[in-house]
């Protein structure tokens, strides 16, 4: 019995020897295993060849299990400085400008597509008795040439317009342009960025006065503005169009009279000309519209001050020389008040939105008012509070 425990230790101690002995060379193996590891790396650390050697092995190895397809483009020569400009994404752009002078840049996306007899959604938050006088669709790198009743002219590229929500009032304009107290944005015309400089800017005032510029002159606009036209003292720009050199202008006022006639009567001039006499305005009349006709399949939108309005074809005015009293376009009485508003509007045109001075607003399609021949007062569109 004694026997056999100590066979059974003996037995014991010998393998505990053994292993002790494998655990020995498995340490013995790896120091070895390390030092030539370290030999193998003072090696290449003493040769720059044996370096990039090494590099370009894990570098390909890297290409192999990782490699894809060159996303930057590497070009082998100095690059130029980088504007702003060429920073800011190409955007398509709605500009919204208040009667307030309000100022915003929205983008076309934000405008969802409905279906039609929808309630729409905000486009802008005015202040009371303020309303959207103007919308312009522009890429964010056109320019846009700002016109104010003063006659000045000033430029911006669209992106310089502030970026606000649907929901959002905009800014003052005056925080953009250099305007003097009491000065309005009256106009707002679209240069394309890359478009050519053909074509001219056709202008009307509150007087009658009216001035033909090529677009090419407003190439350079300084930062506080140009002189766009020289104005009589109470007058007032309201009124710029963009033409071919080959249009025909109709020209309305307060009384009921408008005037047709071939933009080829007035001459181009420059930048600070006054212009010339577009219509011949009787005692306490005044121009209340300037537009282009494109064709006669146009119809011309008169609008009284007591809610009166009517369409009329633009076919009934004849074209005379520039400068006339011009042709009866709607009969003007104690009941429907002065013309406020005249506007051509082309046959696509589906939907009128009118806007009075406290706010009203009523929207209806074209069709829906009457067409009628020149010598009539028209029929109630809208009944002012």
């Amino acid at each position: 019995m004694v026997s056999s425990k100590i066979q059974a230790a003996a037995i014991l101690a010998m393998q505990l020897r053994r292993l002790q002995g494998m655990e020995r060379d498995k340490i013995e193996e790896e120091l070895k295993q390390l030092h030539e590891l370290i030999k193998k790396l003072e090696a290449i650390l003493a040769d720059e060849n044996e370096i990039l050697r090494v590099v370009k092995e894990e570098l390909l190895a890297m290409k192999e299990k990782y490699g894809d397809e060159r996303r930057s483009k590497i070009i082998n020569h100095e690059l130029g400085k980088f504007s702003d400009e060429e920073l800011i994404p190409e955007e398509e752009s709605v500009i919204l400008l208040t009667s307030e002078n309000y100022i915003k840049r929205t983008l076309v996306s934000d405008y969802r597509r409905q279906n039609r007899g929808g309630k729409g959604k905000r486009g802008m938050t005015t202040k009371e008795e303020d309303v959207i006088d103007q919308v312009v669709q522009a890429s964010s790198h056109d320019y846009l040439l700002f016109f104010t009743n003063m006659g000045r002219i000033f430029r911006l590229k669209a992106y310089e317009v502030p970026a606000a929500s649907l929901s959002a009032k905009g800014v003052a304009a005056v925080n953009l342009l250099q305007l003097q107290p009491e000065e309005k944005i009256t106009a707002i015309i679209k240069h394309e960025k890359n478009a050519n400089e053909d074509g001219y800017l056709f202008m009307a005032t509150k007087k009658g006065t009216v001035k033909k510029t090529p677009v090419k002159d407003y190439a350079n606009v300084r930062t506080n503005g140009l002189i766009a036209i020289k104005l009589d003292e109470g007058d007032e720009l309201r009124w710029i169009k963009r033409t071919t050199g080959e249009n025909d202008v109709i020209i309305s006022t307060s009384a009921g009279q408008a005037i047709r006639f071939n933009e080829k009567d007035t001459r181009p001039m420059g930048r600070s000309a006054r212009g010339v006499r577009g219509v011949r305005l009787r005692p306490n009349d005044s121009v209340v519209g300037m537009d282009i006709v494109t064709g006669d399949d146009q119809t011309l939108l008169v609008v009284s001050e007591k809610g009166f309005g009517k369409r009329t074809k633009v076919s009934n005015f004849p074209s005379h020389k520039r400068g006339g009293v011009g042709i009866k376009a709607a009969v003007v009485t104690a009941k429907t008040g002065p013309i406020i508003s005249v506007q051509t509007i082309d046959p696509e045109i589906t939907e009128a939105l009118l806007v009075s001075q406290n706010g009203q607003t009523i929207r209806l399609s074209p069709s829906d008012i009457k067409l009628l021949g020149r010598t009539t007062q028209g029929v109630t569109i809208m009944r002012p509070i």
